[in-house]
């Protein structure tokens, strides 16, 4: 049976589906419930501890941010109310809004501030090169707190109003003082939403009211940035790992918005006239096999060399997106399309399957087995997996496939164990693109050890170039350094870049205000 013929098999299950996970049944009925599909199951309550987008679009709903990105990169004051900096440039002084409250009802105070700060700052990447150059921090009063630096760091506004994975959401005092590498398990925030957590099941749901104390600033909406104006009542994301059964479902008008739904299936939601389908990431994302440089075979970069030497783009895209309006072949480490992107070193990874055979052998490859953790639940990072198990048995590698649910592959992913003692050699992911245009948010490109995103690649030189380019006087000559990076990059393999693809979205057309960004935002959004 076709791929799509077992896709509606399955979609005539959707009825007893949604009588079985509650559809259809608010808490109040004069309520306006959105019910939303995520990409992915909510099974971590903390966007510090992991860069996962499903934890980070659970993190913009209960917590709000002291600076935000808005639709043209420019970075606007979101909780702060006004700053100033000494003519030295080492001392940064910021005062919060008038009536921001958590959800417990207790005032967001300077302290709050600081220990979420130093919390995001010792796992984030961009956060990590802000703390290399703080001295100290001070509360000032109620509202307002200083940051004192040992040496300049212009890009200070930049990383404390990130877009994407690690954001430094603002939590209160007594959950941010949580060890960076334990997870929190009190979702209180400040933000425009509430997490319900008594009605939150892993793998099923997880809900969201609307919190009225929120006070949103009065510009427009644009990206994170301005008026967080709620026009819902109750979020609810319904997690269908299924395809079938969640377009279904979306036919059937039993949930609002599907947030990633697989490409084959669009040319039947389309015919749907209650249905709209469309782009709203305009730089789409960028997808990638991770490596872990720490076991055998991959912390031998010739190893590393081969398998990206055999890499074919094509094959990858086709798989996880099929139609070519949807994706292109892109080489390089930074999103294309943006400036820091280049061509510089693509000649190693040209696709040449015989050529990787040679450098695979020269290696000194000993068969050591290549362990893939693949989240089942997650069709784009599934597809790939399967993909990279087909190529490097081709290469004549030892492949052991792991398929699992995504919270397991996030939890197995931060094990630094041989992957014969529950670790792990390969993982694929996507990253949107905002988060790899430049190198000091690109968090896979790092080389700083321990201290790095998993796979924890050392490499000195590309620390060093990226200290450089933080420092860089003019565009012209990050842009330079840039092309050090990336050709860097190419000899040192951190992971290999597999394509970059636009996911489209599917909603019902009684849902209107969805904001055009690269994350989901539910203010503005409204039902009717």
């Amino acid at each position: 049976m076709t791929i799509q013929g077992k896709r509606l098999l399955a979609a005539c299950a959707v009825a007893a589906f949604g009588i079985a996970i509650g559809f259809g049944k608010p808490a109040d009925a004069q309520q306006k419930v959105l019910r939303f599909i995520p990409h992915a199951n909510l099974s971590s309550i903390d966007p510090i501890t992991t860069t996962g987008y499903i934890v980070r679009n659970h993190g913009y709903l209960v917590y709000d941010t002291l600076f935000a990105t808005d639709a043209n990169f420019k970075i606007q004051p979101q909780m702060v109310d006004k700053w100033t900096t000494s003519p030295d440039k080492l001392r940064w002084e910021f005062t919060l809004r008038d009536g921001l409250k958590f959800h417990d009802g207790a005032p967001v105070r300077p302290a709050d501030v600081i220990a979420s700060v130093k919390r995001w700052s010792a796992r984030d990447t961009f956060g990590q090169a802000m703390a290399a150059t703080v001295d100290s921090y001070e509360a000032i009063g109620d509202k307002t707190f200083a940051i004192k630096l040992k040496k300049p760091f212009p890009l200070m506004l930049e990383a404390l109003g990130k877009l994407s994975s690690n954001v430094p959401f603002i939590m209160p005092e007594r959950i941010a003082n949580t060890d960076p590498a334990q997870n929190i398990t009190d979702a209180t925030g400040s933000g425009p939403f509430r997490f319900v957590r008594s009605e939150w099941v892993p793998g099923q749901k997880a809900v969201y009211e609307r919190f009225a104390d929120y006070k949103p600033r009065s510009e427009p909406p644009s990206w994170a940035a301005g008026g967080k104006v709620v026009k819902i009542d109750r979020l609810e994301f319904r997690i269908i790992p299924d395809p079938a059964v969640a377009s279904a479902a979306l036919g059937a008008g039993e949930v609002d918005w599907y947030e990633q739904p697989p490409v084959d299936l669009l040319p039947t939601m389309a015919r749907n006239k209650d249905i709209k389908i469309e782009l709203i990431d305009p730089l789409g994302s960028m997808a990638m096999l991770r490596f872990n440089h720490l076991h055998p075979p991959f912390n031998n970069p010739a190893v590393r060399r081969a398998v990206m030497m055999a890499v074919n783009q094509n094959d990858y895209l086709q798989a996880i997106i099929g139609n070519k309006e949807y994706y292109k072949v892109c080489k390089s480490f930074f999103t294309c399309g943006t400036p820091m992107a280049s061509d510089v070193g693509i000649e190693n990874a040209a696709g040449d399957l015989n050529k990787a055979k040679q450098m695979l052998k020269e290696s000194g490859y000993k068969g050591e087995k290549v362990v893939i953790i693949s989240p089942t639940d997650i069709p784009t990072n599934h597809l790939q997996s399967l993909v990279t198990e087909d190529l490097l048995k081709k290469l004549g590698m030892n492949v052991e496939l792991v398929a699992t649910d995504w919270g397991s592959v996030l939890a197995r992913r931060a094990s630094k164990n041989p992957p014969d003692q529950g670790g792990w050699s390969i993982f694929h992911t996507w990253w949107v693109g905002p988060d790899v245009v430049n190198p000091a948010l690109h968090a896979p490109l790092r080389g700083n050890g321990a201290a790095s995103w998993p796979g924890w690649p050392t490499d000195a030189t590309m620390e060093a170039l990226r200290e450089k380019w933080l420092v860089a006087p003019t565009p012209a000559e990050q842009v330079s350094i840039a092309k050090e990076m990336q050709a860097r990059a190419y000899e040192m393999v951190p992971y290999v870049t597999t394509g970059q693809f636009q996911q489209p979205t599917a909603f019902r057309t009684s849902i209107s205000g969805i904001i055009v960004s690269p994350v989901p935002f539910f203010w503005n959004v409204e039902k009717r």
